[in-house]
């Protein structure tokens, strides 16, 4: 077993194991991919002040997000195909999740079910929702979560349709997973993630399957996604959705001051600055360089999270200097699982957390809670 020491052991770990399309389905991002480039070089051109001389031997790392009491800000995002990474792999995020202390988003396009989820963990978790031409089906999907006593629900905004990923044209990637000419030899030199994903208790959409016409055959899935999804979501949606949920709504995909004065009016509890990691409008700001205006916006009236190129401690921390009150991973999740499962998800929180510590520390933090734009090197 390898000395694992930050995200990117984990990531190349990952990708040794996993099948390319689905590797690459996490680690990709659309068109030239220049919007997934600026998440993380926008991230690292934030520089700390290196402050000496200040007690810092009693730290604190815990906060609160939607009024969840967490160990660390940071919460797991809604990934699609997560269980292709690993045998029931959101089952085993969530338990992870749920064990350390943070909040678990199940994504619609899961493998896992909501109500496969919901049997392994003893917590409540997020749900996402993605809102289908269907909305009928779209009702039974908040349903379901209510039943399931999520205790929030997220909503993503910005899949109205689908920015073009040329990677997963180009692996033909299909679910479930397909053995072809072009994936056989890929395949071939990874049979413990072959075997792994055959035990698993589904091999396709859980959410979907008897649900939706198509779901539960082979297909392209960005084919099946411009089928589906529908183009005509708009803020009457939001309004429906927060009235049939009736709990805590969180708004996702929030990129532009005016969208976020749009979302804070419809009373939702929390937006996540987020452009979905790079996956959609190829092109636009970072999620980190959006973060402060929105904030400075909306920030007295909505709670504010960010997603987007947050991969390590250090990232978490500028995140919360700039107004966030809390992160979401999803790539560094992915990565973890993929290489090792549960216990890698586990992994991928605990060196998250350290690096937290240790730069609070160094910055002259004793508490997460009092991160603030003082921190950084204008």
């Amino acid at each position: 077993m390898p000395v694992v020491t930050c995200i990117e052991d984990l990531r190349q770990m990952a990708k040794k194991r996993v099948a390319r399309a689905v590797f690459e389905y996490v680690d990709r991002g659309a068109y030239d991919e220049a919007t997934l480039r600026a998440n993380k070089a926008d991230l690292e051109a934030l520089k700390f002040r290196q402050r000496v001389g200040i007690d810092v031997e009693h730290r604190s790392t815990r906060s609160s997000m939607l009024g969840q009491e967490v160990a660390i800000p940071v919460a797991i995002a809604p990934v699609g195909l997560t269980g292709l990474n690993w045998a029931d792999g959101e089952m085993l995020g969530a338990r992870a999740a749920e064990k350390f202390g943070i909040p678990f988003t199940l994504s619609t396009m899961s493998i896992c079910s909501i109500e496969d989820v919901a049997s392994a963990v003893a917590k409540p978790f997020w749900f996402q929702l993605y809102v289908f031409r269907d909305r009928g089906f779209a009702a039974s999907l908040i349903d379901r979560a209510k039943a399931a006593k999520c205790s929030a629900l997220v909503l993503t905004l910005d899949l109205q349709i689908q920015g073009q990923r040329h990677r997963d044209l180009k692996n033909g990637l299909v679910v479930p997973p397909r053995l072809t000419l072009g994936s056989f030899f890929d395949i071939l030199g990874k049979p413990s993630w072959a075997l792994n994903v055959l035990r698993g208790r589904r091999r396709s959409f859980g959410n979907l399957q008897g649900q939706i016409k198509g779901a539960d055959n082979v297909l392209t899935l960005s084919q099946w996604i411009a089928g589906q999804f529908d183009p005509t979501l708009s803020w009457n949606d939001v309004a429906w959705v927060k009235e049939r949920w009736g709990g805590k709504l969180v708004l996702k995909g929030i990129l532009d001051v005016e969208d976020a004065k749009l979302a804070a009016a419809t009373g939702a509890d929390a937006i996540v600055v987020s452009n979905h990691g790079g996956r959609q409008l190829d092109g636009t700001v970072s999620s980190i360089r959006a973060l402060p205006e929105i904030v400075q916006a909306v920030g007295d009236r909505v709670e504010v999270l960010v997603d987007g190129g947050i991969q390590s401690g250090q990232d978490v921390l500028r995140a919360l200097a700039l107004g966030a009150r809390g992160t979401l991973i999803g790539k560094a999740f992915a990565w973890g699982l993929g290489a090792m499962g549960e216990a890698g998800v586990t992994c991928a929180l605990e060196i998250i957390r350290k690096e937290l510590d240790v730069t609070m520390a160094l910055c002259g933090l004793r508490d997460v809670k009092d991160a603030s734009p003082a921190i950084l090197r204008v």
